[in-house]
């Protein structure tokens, strides 16, 4: 298990840059050797069951990588001090300066490409970071500039760049380096085989130069995590990935305002966490020091104060804290969205769902077509309205072969362990993990006998068990007999995406409600019953962890409850999980690749002092499963 692990760790990356076979080119060329044979060494090793030896070969080597940054850095700062260097540059670093005809790379091609012989009446001057460069003699040099996720070729002539001795362009070309940002002013022309570049007719300025060396792949997990900033300019799938991030915002937040909801922003700190059932981050404050204050685990009940207000449409977008486990699919900080609307019911949010997310899909698709071309593309048909639906209570009486027990009555955990055992149907997670309370229960078997039908299509799971969702409004199932929740549950590809309902508006049910899940969330499976109802400390699943009872209840906000009485009209209430978006429609496995600097593990490792220490966080990070919260679909309760 620990060689496919690491092998998977280690994948080594396909994508590759060409460049010049110059001193530093070939320098990068065997550190990048040298990283090759670290992975088939250490991957040989592991698989040998000598981690530990690896472990440290593959430190003494990181270090050794370390050294020569550290010895490109003085040479840079050698040559770029040297007196020659001074005359050509004064500063190594300077201000930027207005440059008439400056316009973006994008907007360079627009305008010249269709033209097939370019007007070169005016200069222009784009900016960008040095890709790649090609020294043809001593008189030509071709460089490659990026800026985003656009590239164009300069090219820079001798004989056009006046006045220019011979030496100068020599001490020019021996000076810049990949991963150099430049000025490049010239005039528009095309090559000798038909593509468009900009040629220079001044000498490039140096804006600011590349202090560390830029390989030309990346794929060593704890550097990777360590310089995040080389990442995204070596893989390109990672700034994709994270582009794709914001459009995915940006297109939420669009369609939302478009059917006339307002942003708000609400509190992150505060001195209780409502609104989800998850385990907070508290903090004290220095003007109440005497009192514990708890990071938000959701906006919920925030936002629907505002409804009471008279704010009948409100949604946001923004970060909440769950002080819970790290796996490929939770992190404890993470980016959520909520929108509540009032004289808003179960149809009308699974209907907004539907057009959302087929809006996404299409949308997501022509960009990466178009511009983030390094993810794969979506199929767009997936996400056809409308998706199928699925009945909570009858689809799992179906699948386990029997009618459940009245699961609103006080004793409904025991006695469905009890028919559990006598069917024979195993229990999810192990007969020594039974679930604290009644609702994880109902949620283990779903994932087993109800999530994975989603693989085939985006599946709607409707009509939970009342005691799953004490926010939301519950009537008496015609077909079961079950009292259930108005909610629904969005799966994609097995993984939760989004969670909606009715929010309840009658002040003294819901204090009732809240109060029940609560005492509900205190009782133990009976020792009558036939399965070992011993509890693992650490154990995690989708809905959190067992090992503290009081976690697993709603918390009773009195507050909230006061605030109902002045009218909380019916409101139906959505949330999901941004990250969770993005994996989607990235391709992305992991939320760590969803996120700007990777989970809390890779940011811990990333500000922690003294070397080595981030590379035991990001292969915790990359090894550890099952023990994250809930954060699928962020109104968890």
């Amino acid at each position: 298990m620990i060689a496919v692990q690491y092998l998977r760790i280690w994948r080594p990356s396909i994508r590759t840059i060409r460049a010049p076979v110059t001193r530093q080119s070939l320098r990068l060329q065997q550190c990048a050797f040298s990283e090759g044979r670290r992975f088939l060494q250490d991957a040989g090793s592991a698989s040998n069951g000598d981690a530990v030896k690896g472990g440290n070969e593959a430190a003494a080597q990181r270090k050794e990588s370390q050294n020569d940054d550290t010895e490109f850095k003085k040479m840079r700062t050698r040559v770029l001090g040297d007196p020659s260097t001074k005359e050509l540059y004064s500063e190594s670093h300077p201000r930027l300066k207005t440059q008439e005809g400056r316009m973006s790379i994008p907007q360079f091609k627009k305008r010249w490409q269709p033209q097939k012989t370019p007007d070169t009446s005016k200069l222009v001057t784009l900016y960008g970071r040095i890709q790649s460069i090609r020294k043809h003699g001593n008189k030509l040099i071709f460089l490659t500039i990026v800026n985003e996720v656009e590239t164009i070729q300069g090219m820079i002539n001798l004989k056009m760049v006046q006045p220019m001795t011979k030496e100068a362009f020599k001490l020019f070309g021996r000076l810049i380096e990949r991963g150099d940002h430049i000025s490049l002013t010239g005039k528009p022309t095309r090559s000798s085989t038909g593509e468009l570049v900009l040629e220079a007719r001044v000498l490039p300025e140096l804006l600011a130069p590349a202090m560390e060396p830029i390989p030309e792949s990346l794929t060593d997990p704890e550097t990777k995590s360590q310089k995040r900033h080389v990442d995204m300019l070596v893989n390109r799938e990672v700034a994709d990935t994270l582009r794709l991030k914001s459009h995915i915002m940006q297109f939420i937040r669009d369609q939302f305002v478009r059917d006339d909801f307002l942003e708000v922003q609400t509190p992150i700190l505060a001195h209780h966490a409502g609104g989800a059932v998850a385990r907070p981050f508290v903090t004290r404050a220095t003007e109440f020091p005497d009192k514990e204050l708890s990071l938000r685990v959701a906006p919920e009940l925030w936002l629907k104060r505002l409804v009471v207000g008279g704010l009948n449409k409100v949604f946001e977008m923004g970060p909440s804290f769950r002080n819970e486990g790290i796996d490929a699919t939770h992190n404890p900080e993470f980016t959520m969205c909520e929108f509540y609307s009032a004289y808003t019911n179960l149809d009308d949010l699974i209907r907004i769902t539907e057009s959302l997310l087929q809006g996404l899909a299409v949308r997501c698709d022509e960009l990466i077509r178009d511009k983030l071309t390094s993810l794969q593309p979506i199929d767009v048909a997936k996400f056809a309205a409308p998706f199928p639906r699925v009945e909570f209570i009858p689809a799992l009486e179906d699948s386990l072969g029997f009618r459940l027990p009245n699961l609103s009555a006080r004793d409904a955990l025991p006695e469905l362990l009890a028919v559990l055992k006598l069917a024979g149907i195993p229990l999810p997670g192990g007969d020594e993990n039974v679930p604290a309370t009644l609702a994880k229960l109902l949620d283990r078997l779903a994932a087993v006998y109800l999530e994975p039908r989603s693989f085939e299509r985006p599946t709607l799971i409707a009509h939970h068990p009342a005691c799953m969702s004490p926010l939301a409004k519950s009537f008496l199932c015609p077909r079961t007999g079950q009292l259930v929740a108005a909610r629904a549950e969005l799966f994609v590809d097995g993984r939760e995406l989004a969670n909606m309902y009715e929010e309840e508006n009658d002040p003294s049910a819901q204090a009732r409600k809240l109060a029940e899940h609560r005492a509900m969330s205190a009782r133990r499976p009976s020792p009558a019953s036939s399965f070992a109802h011993a509890e693992s400390e650490g154990e995690g699943d989708r809905a959190g962890r067992d090992d503290d009872a009081d976690m697993d209840a709603a918390p009773l906000d009195k507050s909230y409850i006061k605030a109902m009485e002045a009218g909380l009209p019916p409101t139906g209430g959505w949330g999901c999980g941004v990250e969770r978006l993005v994996m989607l429609f990235s391709g992305a496995n992991r939320i760590s690749d969803c996120l700007t600097f990777g989970t809390l593990r890779n940011v811990v490792g990333l500000t922690s002092e003294g070397p080595g220490q981030g590379a035991e966080h990001d292969r915790m990070a990359a090894q550890e499963e099952g023990t994250g919260g809930d954060q699928d679909g962020e109104k968890s309760v």
